[in-house]
């Protein structure tokens, strides 16, 4: 099996979880790391309520859906997840199981060769690790 390490820092939020969600479709293994450093671009108070009302949908104490997580590497697996075909049976289970998210660099992945996926930064972005700590 191939396996990827992508390094994302400053790479766009959605760009990327479509780009790892293909190539897990296709047979890869994807390693993200320096999860916390995504952007996601707009406006930083647009994007915090979004995800303020996200994060309230389910409730505080429900047992009911939807949970969305406050962790850096668990929203970009979340996001990754929105974009495989069914995540719960078939081919999207098993893409879904090929991908991996760490915030920082583990120690096994600090010498291998990684993908640089952010380019340049737009005006108007909020990291996930800031996201993450305002909600």
């Amino acid at each position: 099996m191939v396996r990827m390490i992508i390094d994302a820092t400053d790479a766009v939020f959605g760009r990327l979880c479509s780009f790892v969600a293909k190539k897990a479709i296709e047979g890869q293994e994807i390693i993200i790391v320096n999860s916390e450093h995504t952007i996601i671009t707009g406006n930083k108070s647009d994007i915090i309520e979004k995800y303020l009302r996200l994060r309230k949908m389910g409730g505080r104490m429900s047992l009911k859906g939807p949970k969305y997580p406050n962790v850096p590497y668990m929203m970009l697996k979340r996001g990754i997840r929105g974009m495989l075909p069914d995540f719960r049976k078939g081919q999207g289970k098993k893409a879904f199981s090929r991908i991996k998210c760490f915030n920082g660099i583990p120690e096994e992945y600090k010498n291998e060769k990684m993908i640089k996926s952010g380019k340049t930064k737009p005006n108007k972005f909020i990291e996930l690790k800031e996201l993450s700590q305002r909600i």
